[in-house]
Parts: C-alpha cells; structure tokens; sequence
C-alpha cells in the first residue's frame, strides 16, 4: 500500500478519522435505539464521545460514558457481554472489508473539561490571564 505523501506525523489519518466518526454514529444509533436483545443494556443511556481506530481499521477503540456518570462498571460488562452483536450491527452498517473488533473505555473528557474550568476559575490563573490580554491590548 502506497504511503499518503501529504500526511505527517504519527496521528490518525483522514480514513482513520472519518472511519471512527462512522463507527461512533452507528455505535450511537444502535444503543439509543435498544437494537440490542439485551434489556438490561437497553435501560442505560450511553454516550459514545469517541472511536479510535488502529491504522489497519481492524480495532475501533470506543471511548463511552453512561448519561449521569452512573453504573460505569455494570455498563462495561454488559457492553462486552453484548460486543458480538454491537460488532455485528456495526458492520451491516459500514462497507469494510473487515468488521472491527470494538473495545470499550472510559471517555474522561467531560472529567478534563471539569478540571479545566476549576483552574480557569482560580485567582491566580485569573490575573495572569487578564494581564496577558491587557498586554495583546497594548501591542495594537
């Protein structure tokens, strides 16, 4: 396979990325409408922030989140209970030659917004942030 001239350093590709973004709609779609046969899955609310996709499309690495941050541990043993058929699901959807193989984990990013806005709202961080703009202020 011929390398992408145009694409540099060691992040994901264009196919990577719009692979991962198809994957998490379908992943989306399939868990709020309850197509799983498990009730015990289709009770919970998930949110599919992100997938992650290895550079041969082979595993998709889906980061989730239950709505509310409740019953982490419950939610991943039934999505590994059911990941044959989340898989399956998956690939009817997507033209790949191969079905990805999906992992589930946990999406921290509404953890890290949190701790951001914490800092942000410090005094100190504060200051220096208004006196950083007042000094762009004065360059102009």
């Amino acid at each position: 396979m011929a390398k992408n001239r145009f694409h540099e350093g060691s992040g994901p590709s264009q196919r990577q990325l719009r692979v991962g973004e198809l994957i998490r709609r379908t992943l989306a779609d399939v868990l709020n409408r309850g197509d799983v046969h498990d009730p015990e899955l289709n009770r919970l609310s998930i949110t599919v922030g992100e997938v992650r996709v290895s550079p041969d499309l082979k595993v998709a690495t889906a980061y989730v989140v239950p709505l509310g941050g409740k019953q982490e541990g419950n939610m991943f043993e039934l999505l590994e209970r059911n990941k044959s058929e989340l898989r399956r699901a998956v690939s009817k959807e997507l033209t790949l030659k191969y079905a990805p193989d999906l992992r589930f984990r946990l999406d921290e990013t509404f953890d890290r917004l949190d701790e951001t806005r914490r800092i942000f709202s410090q005094e100190a961080v504060r200051r220096d942030v208004e006196g950083q703009d007042a000094g762009e202020d004065d360059d102009a």
